[in-house]
């Protein structure tokens, strides 16, 4: 049984909500539980439904303590990721009005003031990981900057955005192919790292679509008159064009490993697939891309629905050919090589698919 494109994200959404206060993440500050809170944030923008706003304040308040600590959350570990989840603190600042939430989004830009940086300014992904910028970073930190600035008035914070993006764009860019590499050392101290240039030798599809999401949500934010406004638009529209020669003409799908299409065990992969599809719609819709992308996010999301979205007797829904993850360096060291990101898990409704596939499902539903 298919889906239609009629409701898909909303059900989508009821179904994991549940499935997901038994998820071992759900009592761990996450950059996973942000994912699935962003997704329920834009749905119940659209609907205004009740059940989705107490989900997020719910899970949030699992943590958010009265004085504004956060619960699992330690600044010292510098960690990019911790700051995903906090994205939700602004929403509910704005509908709550609890102070509480207020300094809990204090509490993270003081880690942010403090990150450790590359020579030219960049976020270092994590303290553990020295002098790396990753794509996956972007998303996690670079929309929270940017949406700082703009209830709060610092317009400092939109430089520092804008320089994060564009910074790793200019270091992580093939030039060959208009592709973005998964990450960069500009120590080029580790194994994984291209003497030359520093970055990881393949171009993975989800770093590739936590950038594209991190340059669609921060553009929310940054005013238009900013200097640097328009050449992000520019280089967005760059990797658009790239991203379309390596799409899956028969499905519509992107490949794990975008460098990679055709190579054997390289499969078709939800979560990069659903994150080029929210950003592409997105971006469309709001003016930053050319009309022309509609009809690639389209292709995209039809054939998530069609190649990758399973409904079984009961209606539930899932989602398939997840990646369970990827990352660099660490122990045990991942070597950034093909056969690393090829023998990674291949999960069934995993939330860093999950959330990006309710999202591109709410912008198709918009065009």
């Amino acid at each position: 049984m298919k889906e239609t494109l009629q409701h898909t994200p909303m059900r989508m959404a009821d179904q994991f909500m549940e499935s997901y206060r038994n998820h071992e993440l759900y009592s761990i500050w996450h950059y996973e539980n942000g994912c699935l809170l962003k997704a329920l944030e834009e749905l119940y923008a659209r609907t205004g439904e009740q059940r989705y706003f107490d989900y997020i304040q719910e899970l949030m308040d699992h943590f958010i303590q009265e004085d504004g600590s956060i619960r699992s959350y330690t600044i010292e570990e510098y960690n990019l990721d911790q700051i995903n989840q906090g994205k939700s603190l602004f929403f509910l600042l704005e509908k709550t009005g609890q102070e509480k939430y207020r300094k809990a989004s204090e509490l993270l830009m003081t880690q942010l003031k403090g990150q450790p940086r590359t020579s030219g300014g960049g976020f270092w992904h994590k303290k553990i990981y020295p002098f790396q910028m990753w794509l996956d970073g972007l998303y996690m930190a670079t929309p929270y900057l940017t949406q700082y600035g703009a209830v709060t008035g610092e317009e400092k914070w939109f430089d520092k955005a804008a320089l994060q993006l564009l910074l790793v764009e200019a270091q992580t860019r093939d030039p060959r192919s208009g592709l973005l590499y998964h990450a960069w050392d500009e120590s080029k101290e580790q194994r994984w790292s291209s003497g030359d240039t520093g970055c990881s030798p393949h171009v993975w599809s989800r770093a590739v679509g936590w950038y594209v999401m991190a340059v669609v949500d921060t553009l929310d934010y940054l005013p238009i008159d900013h200097e640097q406004r328009g050449q992000i638009i520019g280089i967005f529209e760059r990797l658009a064009n790239a991203l379309v020669h390596v799409q899956d003409q028969e499905t519509g799908l992107w490949p794990h490993l975008l460098d990679q299409p055709g190579r054997e065990r390289n499969y078709l992969e939800a979560s990069g697939t659903s994150m080029f599809v929210y950003a592409l719609a997105k971006g469309v819709r709001k003016g930053y891309l050319s009309g022309k992308f509609k009809a690639i996010a389209e292709k995209g999301y039809q054939g998530l629905l069609q190649h990758l979205l399973q409904t079984d007797q009961e209606g539930v829904l899932s989602l398939t050919q997840c990646n369970g993850g990827a990352g660099l360096g660490g122990t045990p060291y991942r070597d950034g090589s093909y056969e690393y990101y090829v023998t990674e898990s291949i999960r069934i409704n995993d939330p860093k698919s999950v959330a990006p596939f309710i999202l591109a499902g709410v912008e198709m539903e918009l065009a």
